[in-house]
């Protein structure tokens, strides 16, 4: 499973010093042949004490962590939406994103200028996302040009449509994002081909620097405190990031490999074997699960059998992180 992390931010943010520091924990993309590696993107392995622990119990000769995407999105500018600086080639890169960190500067130095001659977080923030609401509203309004031929002739499906996003346009046009309207499963299947921006998730990142004085502010939503010169925080953002996209890991081990698999959370155990091979849904039997504390705490496969701690698990069985899996197809 590949999704990926877009980092956006206003110039001289440190955006770019952010995304080096990730690069430099990046993993080899020999391990990840599917992967075509463009300079702006680094693949960065997921911080995990329990598979390094799984590779020592099993004698692993390989150990290969989970991994998450991070994207260097070009700096933003007032008017974005309008096709201020990159423009339309900025949003079309948030597009092919599956969720958005944003990047604000909370440290003050004189010989890094700010955009907007000040530094100012909660400003930057709402500069960002206004401009995220008002590129959304141009493809709402879009699309109900373009359904309301349909809509005159009672069509259902343009009527469903149109009323999904009259409610998604009453919230951007408050200057919300559209992610803070209430859907239920049939609206957001409805809206969701349209990939609006700002229904993607959302963490924030406040850049601090140790040689600087840091501005204290409160963030509305999750967000994480780096350091990217000193690297402080790198790993909490990576796995903070993870939990961003909806994403929990399960191993399998042994001696060969000992491997952290992706998978989305919630995910039966027959969809989670599909990130091993796609043959697995349609092939599985069982699974044995153990949970990976529990197997380490025991030393052994053998050990974890005697306490019962390993189970057998069907096809309606949900995956929880830090399971470990063996397969019966």
């Amino acid at each position: 499973m590949q999704l990926k992390l877009g980092i956006v931010g206003l110039p001289n943010v440190g955006k770019s010093t952010l995304f080096n520091a990730l690069t430099k924990k990046s993993v080899p993309a020999e391990n990840y042949p599917f992967c075509t590696i463009d300079p702006s993107v680094g693949i960065v392995p997921v911080p995990d004490e329990r598979l390094e622990k799984l590779s020592k119990l099993s004698n692993s000769k390989k150990t290969i962590p989970a991994i998450v995407e991070f994207v260097d999105i070009a700096g933003l500018v007032k008017g974005a939406s309008s096709g201020e600086g990159l423009g339309n080639k900025f949003l079309s890169h948030i597009r092919e994103v599956d969720a958005i960190i944003e990047v604000v500067r909370v440290f003050e130095d004189d010989k890094i200028i700010h955009v907007h001659n000040k530094v100012s977080p909660l400003f930057d923030i709402g500069v960002i996302n206004l401009e995220l609401i008002l590129a959304d509203l141009q493809t709402v309004t879009k699309r109900m040009v373009n359904i309301a031929k349909d809509l005159k002739r009672g069509d259902k499906n343009a009527v469903l449509e149109n009323q999904v996003l009259e409610k998604i346009g009453k919230i951007l046009e408050s200057e919300k994002l559209a992610s803070t309207v209430k859907l239920d499963e049939t609206e957001k299947e409805i809206i969701g081909s349209m990939h609006l921006l700002t229904m993607k998730p959302i963490m924030y990142v406040l850049n601090t620097s140790e040689a600087a004085k840091n501005i204290d502010v409160k963030i509305p939503g999750p967000y994480v405190v780096v350091d990217p010169i000193f690297e402080k925080g790198l790993d909490d953002l990576i796995k903070k990031g993870y939990e961003t996209l909806n994403l929990i890991t399960y191993f399998t081990t042994g001696e060969d490999e000992t491997r952290a698999w992706t998978i989305v959370k919630g995910s039966t155990a027959p969809e989670a074997g599909m990130a091993i091979h796609t043959d697995f849904k349609d092939k599985f039997i069982r699974a044995e699960v153990v949970y990976s504390d529990d197997l380490i705490s025991a030393g052994s496969y053998a050990s974890a059998r005697e306490k019962g701690l390993v189970r057998t698990e069907g096809k309606t069985y949900v995956v929880k992180d830090g399971d470990v899996i063996e397969f019966r197809i």
